[in-house]
């Protein structure tokens, strides 16, 4: 593919979210940036929720991971059917009973300010680290397939990126988010699904025998009853329960969306399809990653030593032009549905949580501030890409992802304490709690096969972060009951 024609397929595909931008954004106000005056359909919600769920990441992430692991992936996609609904049934009613735009708000109305500001800065951490880390790789992937060949640095790319992802969300906020994504979901399962159009036509496989293909293939192995594996069934579906729980029930990002349908039933059942959908869409992400590697053996093709590199050297090496165009779509839409969102909810989450937005009920005062917030976190993602960039080492950089995913474990605990207890706790002590917490767990992780033999902590490192947090909460508990306590 010429430079000239995918640059003129990345401006049409700006403009197209633009447009949506302008049109969502029409008579916004305060309201829409951060709940979308609650006014969003439930429907377009679930579906647009696929999108920013996946990410870039999972998209080339999934599919290339089959070889080495098969189906494993579908044992934590298990466990996050339990966790969305404990999120259906639990926290989502006591979002709306509490009419919360920040999520982290009932922190403070169940502990104090300290529990409260440490559960916003865990988030603002993880999410800006996650976010960065997904952008980078997904980047990464754009310049060595496509930037280096028209000579255009990473670091203007990434920017480039980051100024049109600011454009189509400054205004609209969740209300235009919400659209685009949407939009975005589509374009990603549609190159999902006509890449295993393409790959079962090079494989001379009907569309109807495709999934006995891969169900007699030896890629298709879902559960692993080795209790030393660090895939093993039970780590991954409780692991994958309690990841659906504190990386999307206690995600400002992921319940923004949640929070901005009419009401509670709808938002409810946003998360009930939203689920069965996910569901099936992983099935599909595998389903092609077991057909890719088929494909590469019928072909003689030489697997990349990279596996996020099979999916894009498939399409842009060994497709035609238009699987090409199809592939670059469905990895930046479901990209920038990720990073769009997070942008959002960055500046919704510091706006509120640590600005009082939500305190002052003139909130169209404070336009001018947050569109520096959301200036400022552009900034701040800027500079976190640009260090994953200059350390370069991919094991470090993943170290440091894994690092920030350690910080939902605190929300886990301070979330679990605050609905399942009735104490009230000494707030000075919140911080230390859940600061020893991760640090623990890192350590444990780091020196597991020295401390526990063969032992390998997986996806249920999560849980046990959760539980050390609820613990050391308990030793600083108060023999009062709170009256922020649920009855």
């Amino acid at each position: 593919m010429s430079p000239l024609f995918i640059l003129s397929f990345f401006v049409g595909y700006f403009i197209l979210l633009l447009f949506i931008s302008w049109y969502t954004g029409r008579n916004a106000n305060e309201e829409s940036f951060f709940i979308g005056n609650r006014k969003s359909p439930w429907y377009v919600v679930a579906f647009g929720m696929i999108g920013a769920s996946l990410s870039g990441v999972t998209f080339i992430s999934i599919p290339g991971k089959v070889d080495a692991s098969s189906f494993a992936y579908m044992q934590v996609v298990f466990g996050y059917m339990i966790g969305y609904l404990v999120i259906g049934t639990v926290l989502l009613p006591l979002y709306y009973r509490m009419n919360l735009t920040s999520i982290y708000t009932y922190l403070e109305r169940r502990f104090g300010k300290i529990a409260y500001k440490t559960g916003a800065f865990y988030f603002l951490l993880s999410r800006t680290i996650g976010a960065a880390f997904r952008l980078y790789l997904v980047a990464m992937i754009l310049q060595l397939f496509v930037f280096d060949a028209w000579g255009m640095p990473f670091w203007l790319a990434v920017a480039v990126t980051i100024v049109f992802i600011y454009i189509y969300t400054f205004k609209g906020g969740i209300r235009t988010i919400v659209w685009t994504d949407t939009l975005q979901t589509f374009f990603m399962l549609l190159a999902l699904v006509l890449s295993m159009h393409f790959l079962a036509k090079g494989l001379k496989i009907d569309i109807i025998d495709i999934g006995s293909t891969v169900r007699n293939s030896p890629l298709s192995t879902i559960f692993v009853w080795d209790p030393m594996a660090w895939n093993f069934f039970w780590k991954h579906f409780i692991g994958g329960a309690f990841i659906a729980i504190a990386m999307t029930g206690l995600d400002q990002d992921m319940m923004q969306k949640n929070l901005s349908c009419k009401n509670l039933p709808d938002a409810q059942k946003n998360m009930l399809w939203f689920s069965v959908l996910l569901f099936f869409v992983n099935i599909l992400f595998l389903a092609m990653g077991a057909l890719m590697y088929m494909y590469m053996a019928q072909e003689g093709i030489a697997i990349p030593e990279d596996s996020d590199h099979v999916f894009p050297t498939l399409a842009l090496n060994h497709f035609s032009q238009f699987v090409g165009v199809i592939f670059l779509l469905g990895l930046t839409a479901a990209s920038y549905s990720s990073a769009d969102s997070a942008l959002t909810a960055l500046t919704t989450s510091f706006c509120i949580d640590f600005l009082g937005f939500e305190k002052d009920e003139n909130r169209e005062k404070h336009k001018g501030i947050r569109y520096k917030v959301h200036i400022m976190f552009s900034v701040i993602l800027f500079i976190v890409i640009m260090l994953f960039a200059l350390i370069k080492d991919r094991a470090l950089i993943d170290q440091l992802f894994i690092a920030a995913t350690y910080t939902y474990g605190p929300l886990l605990g301070l979330f679990a304490f605050g609905i399942l207890s009735r104490k009230s706790i000494h707030d000075k002590w919140v911080l230390v709690v859940c600061i020893l917490s991760p640090v623990i767990c890192y350590l444990l992780k780091d020196n597991s096969e020295f401390l526990f033999g063969d032992y390998k902590f997986g996806f249920e490192m999560l849980l046990f972060n959760g539980i050390l947090t609820y613990l050391g909460l308990h030793l600083i508990s108060k023999n009062n009951v709170s009256k922020g306590a649920i009855d």
